[in-house]
């Protein structure tokens, strides 16, 4: 007697359609959106850097005690728009003599021999918060420092603040505008991705509702699948981006300066969140769409 082959047949399970290219798009797509947040980041880092060099000269009235000075100095600090680096207020003492020193190293001109005396004053060196930098704000502290008794004169390079200030808002803004462009792309590229993955499952999800399956119960199996897609997705492209970010600092010493852990790591949870959401509601859309086709639409 023959002996019969037989092969079997395994049950398709509703929502297990083959989803390793799914996670290949949706965490490259992450990825991309991930290396322009990075890219944000870091420009924002540095304009916070380059607003913080803004520095006012302070010159001090002729004649000021040690204990006026001292003064001066504790007045300066408490200030709520001086810059701070490391619990430290960022208020520097330059005395006469220092600055003609040096200006005799940078010209090797000695004017105090020519004049007989030093015309130059104390001063205070003042670097601002970041936040105080806008030309409005500085005219304001200017005016304020100079109501300081024992200020003589305030001083700043006020063309080069508001020419810093410009360039600094139209390059946020283009940022911004192209980081737009950028996420409405991305959100696209994903739904489409997903709607092309339950293309091949509508034929079952016709038949489950010709069995009398609920709509909920249809659904429930596939948002599941696309929510965890968009989460493992999320997790690879944060991990891509973390560890080519960490080469980067390791080759490219100075951009370490840039770095801010607190939003990049923020970065990285949001970039899970998007791929999850996105997933979900594009999976939502699509199966929404094939249960409420006629059968002749479904070919």
């Amino acid at each position: 007697m023959a002996k019969i082959n037989t092969k079997t047949v395994k049950k398709k399970k509703l929502g297990n359609y083959p989803h390793a290219m799914v996670v290949f798009s949706i965490s490259l797509a992450l990825f991309v959106i991930g290396l322009f947040g990075m890219l944000l980041i870091h420009a924002g880092k540095l304009s916070e850097i380059v607003k913080e060099s803004i520095e006012m000269q302070v010159y001090l009235q002729r004649d000021l005690t040690l204990v006026q000075l001292d003064r001066l100095q504790k007045t300066f600090a408490a200030k709520e728009y001086i810059a701070y680096k490391a619990d430290t207020a960022q208020v520097r003492y330059i005395s006469k003599e220092e600055g003609a020193k040096a200006f005799l190293d940078e010209t090797g001109e000695d004017f105090m021999a020519f004049l007989g005396d030093n015309p130059l004053r104390d001063a205070y060196v003042l670097r601002i918060d970041a936040e105080h930098s806008t030309s409005a704000q500085l005219k304001g502290i200017k005016n304020d420092l100079e109501g300081i008794d024992g200020v003589y004169e305030v001083q700043y390079v006020e063309s080069l603040i508001e020419s810093i200030n410009s360039n600094i808002q139209k390059i946020s803004i283009l940022l911004l505008g192209f980081a737009a462009i950028l996420v409405l792309v991305v959100i696209i590229l994903i739904n489409n991705t997903l709607k092309l993955a339950l293309y091949s499952q509508r034929f079952l999800i016709r038949s489950m509702q010709l069995v009398g399956a609920t709509s909920f119960f249809i659904q429930r199996p596939f948002l599941n699948r696309a929510a965890w897609q968009g989460i493992v997705s999320g997790i690879i492209a944060s991990a891509l981006l973390f560890g080519l970010m960490q080469y980067a600092y390791h080759e490219v010493t100075e951009l370490s300066l840039l770095k801010d852990e607190e939003q990049m790591y923020m970065l990285m949870i949001a970039l899970i969140v998007i791929g999850c959401v996105i997933g979900f509601l594009s999976s939502y859309r699509a199966i929404r769409k094939y249960l409420r086709m006629s059968l002749d639409e479904l070919y």
